[in-house]
């Protein structure tokens, strides 16, 4: 991942954040290295869940997300795929349409 940095804000549980700090603590890091760390881990788990993957496939033949946003999700090897699959069934309903 690069080193160009985004700022983000958002609103959690005191909680959780209270947890957060304590790990923090222990470990001897500041709070965003461990949200930062949890999100890494969480993408790179969630993209190894065949149902999430499905989705993701499917918004990118949906146009909904970018070939480059499928690319960061899924990796460049299945984003590859899909892409290779999304002209396949372009072109079948261009043919279908056409005979129709």
């Amino acid at each position: 991942m690069g080193s160009e940095k985004k700022r983000v804000q958002f609103r959690a549980p005191h909680r959780l954040i209270d947890r957060t700090d304590a790990l923090a603590d222990v470990l001897g890091e500041d709070r965003t290295d461990i949200l930062v760390t949890a999100l890494r881990e969480y993408l790179q788990d969630a993209t190894h869940d065949d149902a999430l993957v499905q989705e993701i496939a499917a918004a990118y033949y949906d146009g909904e997300i970018t070939f480059d946003q499928l690319k960061s999700l899924v990796g460049a090897e299945k984003a590859a795929n899909f892409r290779v699959l999304k002209q396949q069934l372009d072109e079948d309903f261009v043919e279908e349409a056409a005979e129709l």
